[in-house]
C-alpha cells in the first residue's frame, strides 16, 4: 500500500544500477574470472543465466530502495503510536421507582439498560457510570422574594415557622400567597431542601395543596413561571416539560376539570441537576429550588392575583445518572502463568474500551495473596519489580514484561558461539563468558502457577451508540423497585475505533507537538488526542482584546452519528454537545501538557441552523411521481450533508469555522443533482438559539453569517419548521 497523502520528499537511491548495467558489469568480469569463455552472444546459455540473475538482482534493488508498509507500521510502533479504541457515547438515564421508599435507595454502577431489539437491528446497551442515591428529602424553608437574583440577598420566611409538619411529611397551615399580593414579573419563592443523603440527580415530586379555587388570570396551558435549581454556580432549569406540572401553574385547572378540589393537592415533577450541593444564602442553608413569575411570550397573560397554598410536601420518586455505551464484564479468568517473560493472554470480548481506575488485573500466586497490577502504555520505564502489563484495546491482548538482551550482550554471545567451535577453548572459559552476560527484565513476571484474572473491563463504543432521545427504555435485567428507565437527552460523543490510515496521518503531528501544548496548533492536536477518538474538529481561537491574557479558548466539535443524514433528517446541534465526562477528560489531559500559568477554556461553536426553501424543475424524463419524490429526497440529503459541521463544505470535511452560507452555494449544490433542469428562487431562513429555545427567523436572508466562532448546520424539526422545503414544479 502506498500512502499517497504523505509529503513526497526526495528519497536517496541506495543502488542506482539498472538491469542493463548489471548485465554489462557481469559480461565485463568474464575475461577476468573465466578467460576460456569467449562466446558472449545473446544465444549463449551462459548469457541467459547472467540475464536471469541480473533480473533477480534488479527486483531486489527495487525492493531495497522502497520502505514497505510493514516497515512504516514498525516505525509508528517505535514512536509509541497506538490505534485509539472506539469512544463510547454518553447520555443520562433516568430511573423511576415503583413507589416512594421509607429510606434512601442506591442504584449501583454498571446497571444496564438498552434500546429495543428488532429483526434488523440489535439492541444497544448502556450502563451507569456511577452509583445513584435516591434520598429522602424534606422541606426546611419556604421563602419569598420580590426579585429573582443570582445570589438571593433579601428573603422572607413564609410558612415553615407558622405551619405544622405532619407525620406524613406535609407542612400544613393557613393559606399563604406564593408571590406578592400584587404579583409582578420577577416575584419568586424558594424551597430550601434538607436531607441526610445526597440528592444529586434526584427526581422530586413537590406536592402543593391549594386554597379554594380562585382565578389567577393566567393561561393554564402556558403558565408564566419558571422552575430552577442552584447547582453551585448557576440556576439550572429543572422542569423538563409542561405536563410534569400537574398544578398548571398553581391554577389547579386540571384537578378542577376532573371534579376535584385544590386542597387534594397536585404534583410538580422536577429533574434535578447532577450536582445539587448544600449552599448558604443569607442565614438559610439547604439545597435550593426557585420558582419565578416570568413572562416568556410577548402576549402571555400574567398573574392578576397570587396563587395561595395550604399544604406542601416533597418526595423523591427516581433519579438521573450518567451512563455510557458499554457492557461491563467482571471477573474474567485469563489463565495460569507459566513463569516465562513476555507471556500474553487474550480477553474474550475484544475490542474493549479505555480502562477506568477499578478495571485492572489481579494476580494470585499459588498459596499467596492477590496482587493488584497496573496497566502501562509501554515497558520503557518499568523495572523488574514493577507489577506492570500492557493491553491492546483493539485485539484485547494482554502482555507482561519481556526479557531483553542488550546489543552489547548479543555481540558477546556471538563471540561465545565462535569460541565454542574452537577446540582450543576449554569449557571453563566459556562458562565464565556466559555468566558475564546480563539480561534486562522490563516489568515483573507473574510467578509460575499464579492465577491471572481481569477484575473488570467494558466493551462497546462506536458511532452507533449516538441514539436519539427516549430510545433507551428497557432494563437488561429486573432490579428491585425500578419500574421504568428512559434517556431524556440524546446519547452523544460516540466514535468508531481509529483506522491505520488515521494513525499514519497523526504521526507527523505527534512529532511536531512533542506532546506539549505551546502553539495554537499544539492545542488543537492534543485536544483531539485527549478525546480518544470522540473529537472530530478543534479550533484554537486567536488572541484578541476581548479575551483575557493567559486563557486559551478551544472550539470543540465531537463526533455524532451521521446516519441521520442518509435518512433525510440531518443532525441537530444537541448531538454536538460536549458531555461533562468528555470535558473533564480533555481538561485533565491538557492540564498535564500546558505551560504553567495557562488556563484552558472549552467552548461549543455558535451553531446557526439553515432552512432552505426553493422550487426545482426537472428534466422531462423525470416528470413522474416516483422519480420526482426520489430526486426531492436526494436534494434534501445533499443539503443536510452540505450544511453540516462534520460532512459539510466543498471538501466534505465539515463546514469551515466562521464561513457564511450564500444563496449561490445552494444553487451550485442543487444543480449537481442528476435530473435537475433549473431552479426557482432560493430562500435561506436562519435558525438561531435564543435562551434555551431555537427560533426560525420569519424572513429570509441573502447570506447567513454564523460569526467568527460559529458553524452552519441543518436538521429536520417539524415544530421548528427547520426542514428544507423543496417543491417540484412541472414544465409546461
Amino acid at each position: 500500500m502506498e500512502f499517497d497523502f504523505l509529503p513526497k520528499l526526495p528519497s536517496s537511491n541506495l543502488d542506482d544500477r539498472s538491469f542493463d548495467d548489471l548485465v554489462e558489469e557481469c559480461i565485463m568480469r568474464i575475461p577476468r574470472y573465466c578467460p576460456e569463455w569467449t562466446d558472449h552472444n545473446l544465444s549463449d546459455p551462459g548469457i541467459t543465466l547472467i540475464e536471469l540473475f541480473a533480473w533477480l538482482t534488479d527486483q531486489m534493488l527495487l525492493r531495497f530502495n522502497q520502505v514497505p508498509r510493514k516497515n512504516y507500521i514498525a516505525f509508528l510502533e517505535l514512536l509509541g503510536i497506538h490505534l485509539q479504541p472506539a469512544a463510547p457515547a454518553r447520555t443520562e438515564l433516568t430511573f423511576y421507582l415503583s413507589a416512594v421508599l421509607s429510606k434512601a435507595f442506591t442504584i449501583p454502577a454498571g446497571l444496564e439498560a438498552s434500546t429495543i431489539q428488532t429483526e434488523t437491528t440489535e439492541s444497544i446497551t448502556f450502563s451507569t457510570d456511577s452509583p445513584l442515591v435516591i434520598g429522602k428529602p424534606r422541606i426546611q424553608h419556604f421563602l419569598t422574594a420580590q426579585t429573582a437574583e443570582d445570589i438571593p440577598q433579601s428573603l422572607r420566611e413564609r410558612v415553615t415557622t407558622t405551619w405544622t409538619r405532619q407525620t406524613n411529611g406535609f407542612w400544613t397551615g393557613d393559606e399563604q400567597p406564593i408571590f406578592e399580593e400584587e404579583p409582578q414579573p420577577g416575584n419568586c419563592f424558594y424551597l430550601a431542601i434538607a436531607s441526610d443523603d445526597p440528592l444529586d440527580g434526584n427526581v422530586l415530586d413537590i406536592t402543593f395543596q391549594g386554597a379554594a379555587a380562585t382565578p389567577a388570570g393566567i393561561n393554564p396551558n402556558q403558565p408564566p413561571r419558571k422552575w430552577e435549581a442552584w447547582d453551585g454556580e448557576h440556576w439550572q432549569p429543572v422542569l423538563l416539560q409542561e405536563s410534569d406540572d400537574k398544578t398548571r401553574g398553581f391554577s389547579f385547572y386540571e384537578l378542577a376539570e376532573q371534579g376535584g378540589s385544590p386542597s387534594q393537592g397536585a404534583d410538580v415533577r422536577l429533574h434535578l441537576p447532577q450536582n445539587w450541593p448544600v449552599t448558604n444564602f443569607t442565614s438559610y442553608r439547604g439545597r435550593w429550588l426557585r420558582c419565578s413569575f416570568t413572562l416568556t411570550e410577548t402576549n402571555q397573560s400574567g398573574y392578576n392575583r397570587p396563587p395561595r397554598i395550604i399544604g406542601l410536601a416533597v418526595q423523591s420518586i427516581g433519579g438521573t445518572v450518567r451512563a455510557s455505551h458499554s457492557t461491563l464484564i467482571q471477573d474474567e479468568r485469563l489463565g495460569i502463568s507459566d513463569g516465562k517473560p513476555g507471556q500474553t493472554f487474550e480477553l474474550q470480548n475484544a475490542p474493549i474500551l479505555k480502562r477506568k481506575e477499578n478495571e485492572y488485573i489481579l494476580v494470585t500466586p499459588s498459596g499467596g495473596l492477590p496482587q493488584k497490577w497496573t496497566e502501562v502504555r509501554d515497558f520503557a520505564d518499568s523495572g523488574p519489580e514493577d507489577f506492570h502489563y500492557t493491553i491492546d484495546s483493539i485485539t484485547g491482548i494482554i502482555q507482561f514484561g519481556p526479557l531483553i538482551l542488550e546489543p552489547s550482550q548479543l555481540k558477546q554471545q556471538t563471540r561465545v558461539r565462535g569460541r565454542i567451535q574452537q577446540p582450543s577453548l576449554n569449557d571453563t572459559s566459556v562458562q565464565v563468558l556466559e555468566n558475564n552476560q546480563s539480561e534486562h527484565q522490563y516489568g515483573a513476571i507473574p510467578p509460575r502457577g499464579s492465577e491471572i484474572k481481569m477484575v473488570a473491563y467494558r466493551r462497546g463504543g462506536g458511532r452507533k451508540g449516538n441514539v436519539q432521545t427516549g430510545t433507551i427504555q428497557f432494563l437488561k435485567s429486573a432490579y428491585p423497585y425500578i419500574t421504568s428507565v428512559v434517556n431524556r437527552v440524546p446519547a452523544i460523543n460516540g466514535a468508531d475505533a481509529e483506522s491505520l490510515e488515521q494513525a499514519v496521518m497523526k504521526a507527523p503531528r505527534i512529532l511536531r507537538t512533542r506532546d506539549r501544548a505551546v502553539t495554537a496548533e499544539d492545542f488543537e492536536v492534543l485536544t483531539q488526542q485527549a478525546g480518544a477518538g470522540a473529537i472530530a474538529r478543534v479550533r484554537c481561537l486567536p488572541a484578541n482584546s476581548q479575551r483575557q491574557a493567559g486563557i486559551v479558548s478551544l472550539l470543540v466539535v465531537p463526533y455524532a452519528n451521521t446516519d441521520a443524514i442518509a435518512q433525510g433528517d440531518g443532525i441537530a446541534p444537541a448531538e454536538f454537545a460536549l458531555s461533562n465526562a468528555l470535558q473533564d477528560q480533555i481538561l485533565t489531559y491538557l492540564d498535564e501538557r500546558r505551560l504553567l500559568g495557562v488556563q484552558i477554556e472549552l467552548q461549543e461553536p455558535n451553531y446557526v441552523g439553515v432552512s432552505v426553501q426553493t422550487e426545482v424543475a426537472l428534466e422531462p424524463a423525470y416528470n413522474n411521481p416516483f422519480a420526482s419524490e426520489e430526486i426531492r429526497q436526494n436534494l434534501r440529503r445533499s443539503l443536510y450533508k452540505y450544511l453540516n459541521p462534520l460532512t459539510g463544505g466543498m471538501d466534505g470535511k465539515g463546514w469551515p469555522f466562521g464561513r457564511p452560507v450564500y444563496t449561490s452555494d445552494i444553487v451550485a449544490l442543487l444543480q449537481q443533482t442528476p435530473g435537475v433542469r433549473h431552479l426557482g428562487p432560493v430562500l435561506l431562513f436562519p435558525i438561531r438559539k435564543q435562551g434555551e429555545n431555537w427560533r426560525r427567523q420569519p424572513s429570509p436572508e441573502q447570506l447567513i453569517d454564523p460569526g467568527s466562532e460559529g458553524l452552519i448546520c441543518s436538521w429536520a424539526d417539524t415544530n421548528l419548521r427547520s426542514n428544507h422545503d423543496i417543491q417540484i414544479i412541472r414544465n409546461s
